[in-house]
């Protein structure tokens, strides 16, 4: 346990906040993680979305990280903390609606159109059998994921999404919650199995864009460098590549609330 994380679990057996001392320091501390987090998400959103604002809303995460931390759980408090901060930052996102309903409807075309063609061919489709399909041109199926991009960023609650913070954090909460039952238990086991199909099936660049993203934390420009092509192309491989996985894992996550329904 670090010594911050002491002194959380000190104070939390005697009162039922953290000393603003110690909140400010732990604050000071984590700075450059929600900066960090807030520039990775910048990265792949539209020039008109301020860093500062991200960075705002980072910082409201890490404080509630700081007060909600359950120091006798086996869970860091840096990973508890970087689930929060970016839970924070995307929360406001959604808040704010500000990706157009049109662009939410082609992301949502392109996802079921390579879930359709999957089904068919028993394989992710190329880009030549998506532009078929769609109907357009490769310009024009290029500009599309481009627009579509910042849609995946978004879905917190989509596995596609997560690190291996989040997928490690979740993982842990969910063992540990008392609320946790069979079919819950079936749902996760289905989508980590059909997940791990996904990513098997994806083209190499696709893997490796995915694989140096979430878990080298390599930005656009980094993985662009590794991979001798420009940022813009990396996008697009990102996007191609967890559309792909969201159109997967569509059948696995809508059940839940079909049932509810």
């Amino acid at each position: 346990m670090s010594s911050l994380s002491k002194k959380l679990k000190n104070l939390k057996d005697y009162r039922s906040t953290v000393d603003p001392k110690v909140k400010d320091e732990i604050v000071v501390e984590y700075a450059p993680l929600v900066k960090f987090i807030a520039q990775k998400i910048a990265a792949r959103l539209p020039a008109n979305i301020e860093l500062d604002d991200l960075i705002s809303c980072g910082v409201i995460g890490l404080m509630d990280a700081i007060e909600k931390f359950d120091p006798t759980r086996d869970n860091k408090f840096k990973t508890y903390a970087e689930f929060r901060v970016r839970g924070a930052i995307l929360d406001e996102l959604r808040a704010q609606d500000w990706v157009p309903r049109s662009i939410r409807e082609k992301a949502k075309l392109v996802e079921r159109t390579y879930a359709k063609l999957e089904s068919e061919f028993n394989r992710p489709a190329t880009d030549d059998e998506m532009c078929k399909e769609l109907n357009c041109t490769q310009d024009e199926f290029h500009d599309l994921l481009n627009k579509a991009k910042s849609i995946s960023l978004l879905n917190i609650d989509d596995s596609a999404t997560f690190n291996r913070g989040d997928k490690k954090l979740m993982a842990g909460l969910m063992e540990d919650s008392r609320t946790v039952n069979p079919f819950t238990a079936v749902s996760h086991k289905n989508i980590r199995e059909k997940l791990k199909e996904g990513i098997g099936q994806l083209p190499e660049k696709q893997r490796l864009v995915l694989s140096l993203y979430y878990y080298e934390d390599l930005n656009l420009k980094e993985i662009g460098s590794v991979l001798d092509v420009t940022e813009s192309r990396v996008s697009q491989l990102h996007t191609q590549a967890i559309l792909k996985l969201k159109g997967k894992l569509r059948g696995v996550l809508d059940a839940p609330e079909d049932l509810a329904s």
